[in-house]
């Protein structure tokens, strides 16, 4: 699975930086997978990309944080869709919405085989984890936008922590047990397992 295309108003340079970023992951899971992390070289994937391993640090201190880094693209499209949702809808109503852009089908099998990749690599896992911490951070954002409240705040930062557990159980989950049925439906029961609600 690419990563999304949006743009969110960006100027030409920051959608060409956009762009560039996306390349570079894309080729670094892409070696990654066909030949292992440790045999692949920052030099390896700047050679693809026709640019110069300085250059390639410009965008990732390391191959492991271009490798994970489809999670960043990922948390854009989440919050575009959580903004885009109608404001009086309920929170968590919203939140699963917008969880369920995130893979508008079903996943192929290069997307498979790097999610198993980055879930069996210690190294990618703490990347991941690295991550991670930015992801929530942005939805946290979001849902104190939605919400009126303040990001530091508790139930937003609480929120986004457990969407994130919730999308990363699924998956897992999904990956596991082959006959549960489609990625949505593992991503819609893992969020229906918690509401934020208020009765």
């Amino acid at each position: 699975m690419t990563a999304p295309d949006h743009d969110d108003g960006l100027g030409l340079r920051e959608r060409k930086k956009r762009h560039t970023r996306a390349q570079l992951s894309s080729i670094a899971l892409r070696l990654a997978v066909e030949r292992g992390v440790a045999h692949v070289r920052v030099e390896d994937i700047a050679a693809e990309a026709g640019i110069s391993p300085r250059t390639f640090n410009n965008y990732f201190p390391s191959k492991e944080a271009a490798i994970v880094s489809v999670a960043a693209f990922r948390a854009d499209t989440f919050c575009s869709a959580l903004r885009a949702r109608p404001a009086h809808e309920p929170l968590h109503d919203a939140l699963t919405a917008a969880v369920l852009t995130l893979f508008p089908g079903e996943p192929d099998r290069d997307w498979i085989a790097r999610s198993q990749l980055i879930r069996n690599e210690p190294s990618l896992l703490a990347e991941e984890r690295k991550s991670d911490a930015q992801v929530e951070q942005a939805i946290a954002t979001e849902v104190a936008t939605r919400t009126n409240s303040d990001p530091a705040e508790l139930k937003p930062r609480l929120t986004a922590a457990l969407v994130v557990a919730a999308i990363h159980t699924a998956v897992q989950y999904w990956l596991d047990t082959p006959t549960v049925g489609t990625l949505r439906d593992a991503l819609t029961a893992s969020m229906q397992e918690f509401h934020l609600e208020k009765h």
